[in-house]
C-alpha cells in the first residue's frame, strides 16, 4: 500500500472482540437456526455436531480429498492453517471457513438427496417477501414525479441503507439538505460516484459486487436499473457469490427471486423488473458468479481473470461491509487512513456503499473519528446506524 504501513491484520481471538462473539456465538446459532429450519436426516446432524465442536473447540481439518473445490482452498490457505485454533487464524479466513463447512455438513456439495439446497433460503424469501418490502416497493410509484437528482439519490441512498433503505422516508424528506438524507453517514463521496459515471464514454460499464439478497437485493437491482433506463451506463454486470454463503449472501438464484418479486408487484416496481427482464435477455446486464468471491482472501488478491475484467469496467461498485474488509483488507487501520491509499492495488476506479457493521474502517477524517468516539465509544464501528460511500478514482 503507498505510503501506509501495514495494520496488524484481525483475529478473534481477543475474549470481548466482536470477531470473537462471532466465532463463539454466532456461529452455534447459525447452525441451531439452521437445523430448526430443515427436516435434515441423521447424516446432516451429525456432520452438523462435529461443526459445532470443531468451530468452538477444535482445530481447522482440512477438506475431503474428493471436495470439488479442494484445489481452491489449497490456493486459499488451508494447509497454512490445518491444525490450528479457528480463533487464532485471521478472523475473515474463519469465516469464510465456517460458510464452506457449513455447506458441506448439510450435503450442498453432494452427491445426495440435499445437493444444491440453500440452507438459508427460507430467511431469504421470508425478507423478501415481508410486508416492510410491499411498502417500499409501493414506494417507487411517487419517484417518477421527482427530479433527475432526487431519484439519482434516493436510489443511491437505498442501495447504501439495504434493509434500512426506508425508502419512502428518501422520498418524502422534501426540502432535506442533501447532506441529512441518510442518518449517520460519514462520509459522502456520491458526487464523485456520478462524475465517475457521467464520465464513461458512450455510456460506460458498471460493475457491482454484490452483498445480500433479498431485501438488500432489491434497492441494488433498483439503482441498476435506473441507470440503464436513463442512459447513465450502457453495461452492467452483478457479480454475486457462486452458492450460498455468510447466510444471506446473494446468488443467481437469489437474482430471480428477486426480479420474480419486482416483476410481479405492479405499479412502477413492476416496471424496474421488466427492464432487468429485458437487459439480461439483451445482454445490457450480465450475472457473474466468480469462485474468488467466496474465497477468504482481500481483494488486493484478485486471480488475473477478475481483475481484467474489473479493470475494463468504467466503476467497480463494492457494496456491504464483507466486500468493504475484502477491498481494504481486514486489518486493524487507524480509521483516518487514506481510502486511496489501501486501495490502490483494485484495478480501476471503484466506489464502496457501505453500512458499518464490523471494526474496520478508512478515509475518515480525524473530527468525524472524534465525534463518533464522543458519541458512541466504539460501538459506531459495529452497530449498523452508520454508513459511508467513499470513492477513488
Amino acid at each position: 500500500m503507498p505510503h501506509t504501513p501495514a495494520a496488524d491484520v484481525i483475529l478473534g481471538n481477543e475474549p470481548g472482540s466482536f470477531p470473537h462473539s462471532v466465532l463463539a456465538e454466532r456461529h452455534p446459532a447459525i447452525i441451531r437456526q439452521v437445523r430448526e429450519a430443515f427436516p435434515y436426516e441423521p447424516e446432516q446432524h451429525r456432520a452438523l455436531d462435529a461443526l459445532l465442536h470443531g468451530c468452538t473447540e477444535g482445530v481447522v481439518e482440512p477438506l475431503p480429498a474428493d471436495a470439488p473445490d479442494r484445489h481452491h482452498w489449497l490456493a486459499w490457505g488451508m494447509e497454512k492453517y490445518a491444525g490450528q485454533s479457528w480463533f487464532d487464524v485471521p478472523w475473515l479466513w474463519s469465516e469464510s471457513w465456517f460458510y464452506r463447512q457449513f455447506l458441506e455438513a448439510v450435503g450442498w456439495f453432494g452427491p445426495g438427496p440435499w445437493q444444491g439446497i440453500d440452507p438459508f433460503r427460507p430467511s431469504k424469501l421470508a425478507e423478501l417477501h415481508s410486508p416492510a418490502t410491499d411498502e417500499e416497493l409501493a414506494a417507487l410509484d411517487d419517484l417518477a414525479a421527482r427530479t433527475p437528482a432526487e431519484r439519482d439519490r434516493a436510489l443511491l441512498h437505498g442501495s447504501l441503507w439495504g434493509n434500512r433503505a426506508d425508502l419512502g422516508f428518501r422520498l418524502s424528506a422534501e426540502g432535506a439538505d442533501p447532506a441529512d438524507a441518510a442518518p449517520g453517514l460519514i462520509a459522502d463521496d456520491s458526487e464523485r460516484l456520478w462524475a465517475l459515471l457521467d464520465a464513461a464514454p458512450g455510456a460506460g460499464t458498471l460493475a457491482l459486487i454484490a452483498d445480500n439478497a433479498g431485501r438488500e437485493l432489491v434497492p441494488d437491482l433498483l439503482l441498476v436499473a435506473h441507470l440503464l433506463a436513463h442512459g447513465r451506463i450502457g453495461r452492467a454486470v452483478l457479480h454475486v457469490k457462486p452458492y450460498p454463503y455468510y447466510v444471506s449472501d446473494a446468488t443467481t438464484a437469489d437474482v430471480v427471486d428477486a426480479l420474480r418479486r419486482l416483476r410481479d408487484a405492479g405499479g412502477a416496481a413492476a416496471g424496474y423488473g421488466r427492464e432487468l427482464w429485458t437487459a439480461l435477455a439483451d445482454g445490457r446486464l450480465r450475472i457473474g458468479a466468480h469462485a474468488f468471491f467466496c474465497s477468504p482472501l482481500p481483494y488486493a488478491e484478485l486471480p488475473g481473470d477478475l481483475r481484467a475484467e474489473l479493470a475494463a469496467a468504467d466503476l467497480t461498485v463494492v457494496k456491504g461491509d464483507l466486500n468493504y474488509r475484502r477491498l481494504v483488507g481486514d486489518r486493524r487501520w487507524p480509521p483516518t487512513t487514506p481510502f486511496a491509499d489501501v486501495t490502490a492495488h483494485f484495478p480501476g476506479p471503484v466506489a464502496a456503499l457501505r453500512t458499518l457493521k464490523s471494526d474496520v474502517i478508512t478515509g475518515l477524517d480525524p473530527a468525524t473519528e472524534d465525534a463518533l468516539a464522543a458519541a458512541e465509544d466504539q460501538r459506531w464501528r459495529t452497530s449498523g446506524t452508520h454508513a459511508l460511500i467513499q470513492v477513488r478514482e
